[in-house]
């Protein structure tokens, strides 16, 4: 992949809360304005630019329009977007172990979700039998 072909949005390569980040900053927008504007709490916002939650869709709809992009390419990096920076190409093995971090994050917040559900699956089995 040379310089002018690599996406810096792609899915492999930047994450939901990477998007978003980027298009609020290219938006001149801060955090908290934008939170204000959504009509959500910062540490919302927060999570979601930190990749530890997600908008529901009425949301991301909002969002996508404040922002001036397109709900796919918050989504997956694809359609109406911002620009990639004019920036030089990361190295391989920074993109690696990038990769490689992103791959890790995502099997812990899938962990987090299973073992959420049978924490309640256990305290529904708990619950006193009449």
């Amino acid at each position: 992949m040379n310089e002018s072909d690599q996406n810096w949005y792609a899915p492999e390569i930047a994450t939901f809360g990477d998007r978003m980040t980027a298009a609020r900053e290219a938006a001149g927008m801060t955090q908290e304005s934008l939170a204000k504007r959504l009509g959500v709490k910062k540490t919302t916002l927060r999570s979601w630019e930190n990749d530890v939650a997600e908008p529901r869709a009425n949301r991301l709809s909002m969002l996508a329009g404040m922002l001036n992009v397109s709900m796919m390419w918050l989504i997956n990096g694809e359609g109406e977007g911002i620009e990639s920076p004019d920036a030089e190409p990361l190295p391989s093995d920074l993109t690696e172990i990038i990769l490689e971090i992103r791959e890790m994050k995502s099997e812990l917040h899938s962990k987090a979700e299973q073992l959420a559900r049978l924490e309640k699956r256990l305290r529904g089995l708990m619950v006193p039998q009449s």
